[in-house]
């Protein structure tokens, strides 16, 4: 019989809390980065919270549901790992402080932890329920007005840019300080290289999304700032025949996924060694290597026809046909992966071949150039693409990230790919959303507290009609950021509290307190430890923050305020293409912007994204009840991120 062991909240919320005690250490812009060791030796350095929490050895199934929660969330996101197990500690500490304050419930209950433990499932399954049904709506009134939109139609370098600014806060967080300009403009470079000819900017995010392990290579040994991009594409093998070097002539190459080597001809033929000098006609050994001979030089031969002088395969050839490559002039690269054949294919129009019988012009591709490439202390293939404007893409190119050790190029590498994440999920559509905006217009029309059309005395919004409109279709438009160090969490406590404050009446779960309340004062934890070195910026942001919030009727926009170090005059910009465009104008002083301007953008799709994740861990955690221990390990093999040597193995799970 496994043992069993009833899970109680105050278990549940040690758990999370130790997992809270990890990441604090690397958390915020002023985090530091942690130091992981193996038994060989080997060092990670990281302050990715993803990469730290994964790498735990965690025995206890709710740690080991936590850390899968988290990774699934960064997974889409790219970003917000560390703030998830933040908030899932906070909220927990929040939901049980208020469970063991309610006499009422304990007697109806045999046990005050049974109690604990139902009140508890309650507030979270209505924290969620109000996160899903209220919480677009909030965000879209409350929160959306002060941020602007970005633009990926035009991927540059410009500091001024909100790509930019959203990139430099994002790997200020992840790497600190001191390269983020540096990454940032690189990131710019490769998603301009990388754009859809007459198609939307977030296609092109998709394609290096996918593609990422065949478009970057990590080289150690070589400081950061010698990062760059190369043309064309980088194919992680070296040649395993001679390069024939040719001078202005075209270059065309030929994808293999099988070996070139014929096989026999029907399935259950068996070979017959002849005895006494005499050999079985058809059937021996003899024949079969003649045969397979002048297979594999009709082969060749038909490649020479169609002017192929590349060679690339998936898998490894035999010596048989590296020998008539080599004989015929021919370049081979084998055991190139799946990835890189496929990124081939989309990049040069030619399609694999897969049976070796069969090869036409269709499989042909024509190549600007094919030489051998040295990145730290390997070698590559790199080949060019002709006609790249005729192709689907405008500018192919592969990008090279350097760092002084390997575990620093792992953490780069990383953070590179969870960047396009994050602009991914900025700047899609999500479906959910789109869904709610029927149920956010008749919430609306139902409920009289949100009509938003009360007296001014009641501390309660007054939007008209065509703004409501305007801010809900702004809400559900992908591209929205606003200016990091807490600013969502103030903007969205301050609206949560509105809210409470409206909904004084107690719903019919009896929670002596709003859920919106509960909410509002765990956004709060986040602000709290970005500050916590410095207590008196939070109480510096929170003021200059709330400051901003004017008459509702008025909305001002935060990120224009910032950008024109002013003080806000309440004026309100016209709708410019189905949006509302809003400004602020004034003069005043520079240094009072110092503490929100110096941390760049955020993205309220992603903040938004997060809360919905957290809400559901919380509501999944709080519905465990009885915990059967088992000696598996955690299941990791499907984490494969990036194409590095800290990728999880057998040996080590």
């Amino acid at each position: 019989m496994l043992p069993l062991a009833h899970c109680h909240l105050k278990q549940v919320l040690q758990t999370v809390c130790a997992l809270e005690s990890v990441i604090l250490r690397s958390f915020g812009p002023d985090g530091g980065q942690v130091l992981f060791t193996r038994d060989t030796g080997q060092a990670m350095l990281s302050r990715s919270g993803t990469q730290i929490l994964t790498a735990l050895q965690l025995e206890h199934p709710l740690a080991r549901m936590v850390v899968e929660c988290v990774w699934k969330h960064s997974t889409v996101t790219g970003d917000g790992s560390k703030t998830f197990v933040l908030l899932l500690a906070s909220l927990l500490r929040m939901i049980h402080a208020t469970a063991g304050k309610e006499p009422n419930l304990s007697r109806s209950y045999n046990s005050t932890k049974a109690a604990e433990a139902a009140t508890a499932r309650h507030m979270a399954d209505k924290l969620f329920a109000f996160a899903l049904k209220e919480l677009d709506h909030l965000i879209a009134v409350k929160v959306i007005p002060y941020g602007c939109f970005v633009s990926l139609e035009d991927f540059t370098a410009n500091t001024q840019s909100h790509v930019q600014k959203l990139l430099v806060s994002f790997f200020h967080t992840r790497l600190g300080h001191t390269h983020c300009d540096f990454i940032s403009d690189l990131t710019c470079e490769l998603l301009s290289h990388w754009k859809f000819k007459n198609d939307l900017a977030s296609s092109s995010l998709e394609f290096v999304n996918d593609n990422f392990l065949a478009l970057h290579t990590p080289v150690s040994g070589f400081p950061i700032s010698s990062s760059r991009l190369i043309e064309g594409q980088v194919i992680h093998r070296d040649f395993s025949t001679p390069l024939r070097q040719t001078d202005h002539q075209p270059i065309k190459a030929v994808v293999f996924t099988e070996s070139l080597q014929p096989k026999l001809l029907n399935t259950g033929d068996v070979l017959e060694v002849g005895c006494a000098g005499r050999v079985l006609e058809g059937r021996s050994i003899v024949h079969f290597s003649a045969w397979m001979e002048r297979s594999l030089e009709g082969l060749i031969a038909n490649l020479q026809t169609l002017g192929v002088s590349v060679l690339l395969s998936a898998v490894k050839q035999s010596a048989a046909v590296l020998a008539l490559a080599k004989q015929a002039e021919m370049c081979c690269v084998e055991c190139v992966s799946e990835d890189e054949l496929s990124l081939f294919a989309k990049l040069s129009g030619a399609t694999p071949v897969s049976d070796c019988k069969m090869i036409g012009p269709e499989h042909v591709a024509s190549l600007s150039f094919c030489r051998p490439i040295q990145l730290g202390a390997l070698g590559y293939v790199h080949v060019g693409f002709q006609d790249p404007e005729e192709k689907v893409v405008v500018k192919p190119c592969s990008l090279v990230i350097c760092a002084p050790g390997e575990g620093q190029t792992e953490q780069y590498t990383r953070a590179f790919q969870d960047a396009i994440r994050m602009l991914l999920a900025t700047t899609s559509r999500d479906p959910m959303r789109v869904s709610a905006i029927a149920a956010s217009k008749r919430t609306l029309r139902s409920h009289k507290c949100t009509s938003l059309q009360t007296d001014k005395q009641t501390d309660r919004t007054t939007y008209g009609s065509s703004n409501i409109r305007s801010f809900y279709e702004c809400a559900f438009e992908p591209g929205c950021v606003i200016p990091a160090g807490g600013t969502f969490e103030f903007l969205l406590n301050h609206a949560l509290l509105q809210h409470a404050r409206c909904w004084s009446v107690l719903d019919d779960s009896n929670i002596g307190i709003p859920v919106s309340q509960l909410l509002a004062n765990a956004l709060l934890s986040v602000p709290r430890q970005i500050y916590s070195h410095r207590s008196q910026r939070f109480l510096q942001t929170q003021t200059r923050v709330r400051s901003l919030i004017p008459n509702p009727s008025h909305p001002v926009s935060l990120v224009h305020e910032q950008e024109r170090d002013t003080i806000p005059v309440q004026t309100e910009g016209p709708l410019q293409d189905g949006r509302l465009s809003l400004h602020c104008y004034g003069t005043g002083d520079v240094s009072s912007n110092v503490f929100l301007l110096d941390l760049g953008l955020e993205s309220v799709s992603c903040k938004y994204q997060l809360l919905l994740a957290v809400l559901q861990c919380v509501t999944s955690l709080l519905r465990v009840d009885t915990v059967l221990h088992t000696h598996t390990a955690l299941h990791t093999q499907s984490r494969r991120l990036v194409n590095t040597s800290w990728e999880d193995t057998e040996d080590e799970d």
